[in-house]
């Protein structure tokens, strides 16, 4: 039986993923740099891992593909790295922006070129993470933004040159989202609310929406749908908000 590979499983919504698809019935192979962290989620769902610099092509593609061997292939991969730089260009370092755009691009094209060799017999889905600052300009974004819409590019630009070889390549694009990485942003009530106003919705997302849709994605039922981005935002990337 084949598995879907996580891609940053230890982050708020790539375990929440993990959890999801386990209570499925799929396996999954949660991948990352933090060995202790992915050793406690591989031991909780009983599934495999594998500790890998996943802004190394080379690095994650010998993983990944040990992992097939064993596992009977893998017919997903999510990548769920990221981070977030909240800074206007003139105060962004040369290296914080380097840093921003391998974290967040770089691996999503490690992802993508990973998962061309891997699926290439048999298909499968490859979701990769943007955001909603790449779609409509939020002041201080910057870094992120470039980043992010590079991988809508890489995304749609994967969606056609493997679309012959069955593979799907899909985008979600969230709003504010609820995690770990966010938290000092949420956990201010001023902040909080602040954020809130700016999705159409009037509130922030949760982790479990996010996963809801990412697992739509890689369910072969909805095989014919590729080079999307799809907003998990309230509203935030295209729709005014009400206040």
């Amino acid at each position: 039986m084949s598995m879907i590979a996580i891609l940053g499983s230890t982050g708020t919504i790539g375990s929440v993923l993990a959890r999801r698809l386990v209570r499925n019935g799929h396996r999954v192979l949660l991948a990352g740099r933090n060995e202790g962290k992915l050793r406690a989620l591989a031991e909780e769902l009983d599934q495999q891992f594998a500790t890998v610099d996943l802004t190394n092509s080379q690095s994650l593609e010998d993983a990944l593909g040990k992992a097939a061997e064993t596992a009977g292939g893998i017919k997903g991969l999510v990548n769920c790295v990221g981070s977030l730089l909240l800074k206007s260009a003139h105060t962004t370092t040369d290296d914080e922006f380097r840093a921003t755009i391998e974290t967040n691009l770089f691996s999503a094209f490690a992802t993508v070129r990973t998962g061309a060799k891997l699926l290439r017999e048999q298909g499968g889905s490859i979701v990769l993470f943007a955001s909603a600052a790449a779609e409509i300009g939020i002041a201080n974004h910057e870094a992120i933004a470039a980043a992010k819409a590079g991988v809508i590019g890489l995304a749609r630009s994967a969606a056609a040159s493997y679309a012959a070889k069955n593979i799907r390549v899909n985008v979600v694009s969230p709003g504010l989202i609820r995690t770990e990485m966010t938290r000092r942003i949420w956990e201010s009530s001023a902040s909080a609310t602040a954020s809130a106003q700016m999705h159409a919705l009037g509130r922030l997302g949760e982790p479990e929406q996010v996963a809801s849709l990412v697992d739509w994605l890689l369910n072969p039922e909805n095989d014919w749908i590729t080079g999307q981005v799809i907003g998990v935002d309230g509203g935030l990337g295209h729709v005014l908000s009400r206040k």
